[in-house]
């Protein structure tokens, strides 16, 4: 018998035992470094002479792998090979696909500090952020589990007397997955395991600056027992091979979770109907957000001034949840900035390597040039109060910055930045507040700092995003607790995490028998 789903709880790196194995693990994965990963398509490893480098962002020079690139032909055999294996996965029960999800989750946990050092190594996250991922890449697979189960129960429907009824959920075909590489394992393994659990076949197409944690998934869920035509590894350009995935006949469904441009192609080229296509295409799109936290002159400033630093430079600003806009009310405006600033000050920026770094590089040197970018549009649109450029060391490092006295619409009010820049926005009173947390095109998370239970329920029924907090930080969603998801321009607020998710994975079928 499953048992409930609970969240998986972070290492206590505080141990000294768990400190040690994290550094043994950063050891050993350092040991791979210039590994080659072949793509895994048609149950086999395929070399090519196309090559993805895999970076370390704390140091470029070295090469974290090596991995073959798909090209377009071996994009079309990878959905063929899918194709071909799904009918006899999707027969399957829903019991036996979840119990293949636990074990998944099962190796994860045996496996997570090597996990947790890939993360460090490859997208740079700080030993607390990498093991948050993989924590949450194992809560999708418990809580996928669970989910395929209960939608393969026998579903309620009303007794009508005369005739026998039911409802069954069928899984769609070949599911696309293109995940972002800011949560390597999480999301990848979020999207991968939600299509797999529902009894889809999936071609996973990996992003291209962490690659090498989406092969450690692949091995992970092959060991599960997921069988080989049934999963395929295809790394790639997005322009070439990941539109040559999107727009294939075959192709049933996309899950993607990546930037607002990326996504909107991805729904457009999806929308075309293909020569042979007799579906119309499934798509779930997670794209960007322009987060912000309103803190109320009714405030605990404190816990406010804490959470807008950890929110807006948590993972170097590259979550799609951070927060890029404080927007304070005039009365504690000065002193919430000047609290938010100090804390930025004090934030330790180095390599991840070292457990003392609390904030490490951004991914690649493109996302550090268009951070820079931003900052001096920024300066030119408020007042720079810390930061501001790259830190002279090697790697992709950009100082914890802060920009006050922002005006709404500005640039760098509206526009996703992905990275460690901070808008501070002096609203005249809380309407005035909400009313600038609403002006983007974004609808993602957001949070409201107040003691003031009006004001609260104002922002419950006004703010309009996906994923509202009050009274903390608008980052470190859990699954099974905050499903995540968000409005406008921020995607198709699929909710990830949620009850409702692997519907999107499934179709619904109606049976009627006369008695």
């Amino acid at each position: 018998m499953v048992t409930e789903f609970h969240p998986e709880a972070v290492v206590d790196l505080s141990i000294e035992e768990n400190h040690r194995a994290f550094e043994e693990a950063l050891a050993v994965v350092r040991g791979r470094f210039g590994q080659h990963y072949p793509l895994f398509i048609e149950g086999k490893e395929l070399t090519t002479d196309n090559k993805i480098k895999s970076l370390n962002p704390s140091n470029p020079d070295e090469v974290v792998g090596v991995v073959s690139a798909a090209s377009p032909e071996l994009a079309d055999r990878a959905v063929r090979s899918a194709h071909a294996s799904f009918g006899d996965w999707a027969a399957m029960s829903a019991d036996a696909r979840a119990a293949v999800m636990l074990r998944a989750a099962n190796i994860m946990r045996r496996r997570r500090f090597e996990l947790d050092a890939v993360e460090v190594l490859e997208a740079g996250k700080s030993w607390i952020e990498a093991d948050a991922d993989v924590a949450e890449a194992i809560d999708f697979c418990d809580f996928y589990a669970r989910e395929a189960i209960r939608y393969g129960d026998r579903q309620p429907l009303t007794y009508l007397p005369g005739e026998a009824s039911e409802l069954v959920y069928l899984p769609l075909g070949v599911v696309v997955v293109i995940p972002p590489w800011n949560f390597p394992l999480a999301i990848t393994a979020g999207m991968t395991v939600g299509a797999l659990a529902a009894g889809n076949a999936v071609v996973l197409k990996p992003a291209s600056p962490t690659p090498v944690i989406a092969w450690y998934l692949l091995e992970i869920l092959r060991e599960a027992g997921v069988p080989d035509g049934v999963l395929q590894y295809c790394p790639g350009s997005g322009g070439l091979m990941g539109d040559a995935l999107v727009g294939h006949p075959l192709t049933r469904m996309i899950a993607f979770t990546g930037s607002k441009e990326v996504g909107l192609h991805v729904n457009e080229l999806a929308a075309k109907t293909a020569e042979g296509q007799i579906w119309i295409k499934r798509i779930i799109a997670e794209m960007g957000g322009k987060d912000f936290i309103i803190v109320d002159d009714e405030a605990d400033l404190d816990a406010a001034i804490q959470n807008v630093a950890g929110s807006a430079f948590g993972f170097q600003g590259q979550k799609c949840s951070a927060c890029s806009r404080a927007i304070i009310v005039d009365g504690v405006y000065d002193k919430v900035v000047e609290g938010v600033v100090a804390k930025a000050m004090a934030i330790q920026v180095g390599s991840v390597e070292d457990q003392a770094n609390t904030m490490g590089p951004v991914i690649t040197e493109s996302a550090m040039n268009s951070i820079l970018k931003y900052i001096d549009t920024g300066k030119g649109e408020g007042r720079l109060l810390c930061g501001g450029g790259r830190m002279d060391r090697p790697g992709y490092f950009v100082e914890p910055t802060v920009i006050a006295d922002v005006a709404p619409g500005a640039v760098i009010e509206q526009e996703e930045i992905f990275g460690p820049v901070l808008a501070c926005i002096r609203a005249r009173d809380y309407d005035h507040a909400i009313e600038i947390a609403n002006d983007t095109e974004y609808g993602l998370t957001g949070a409201v700092y107040s003691r003031n239970r009006a004001r609260l329920e104002q922002g419950r029924r006004e703010l309009h995003v996906g994923n509202l907090y009050f009274n903390r930080k608008c980052t470190g969603a859990l699954v099974g607790v905050h499903p995540f998801g968000g409005f406008n321009m921020s995607g198709t607020d699929s909710k990830a995490g949620g009850r409702d998710y692997l519907g999107l994975f499934l179709q619904a079928k109606s049976v009627s028998e006369a008695l």
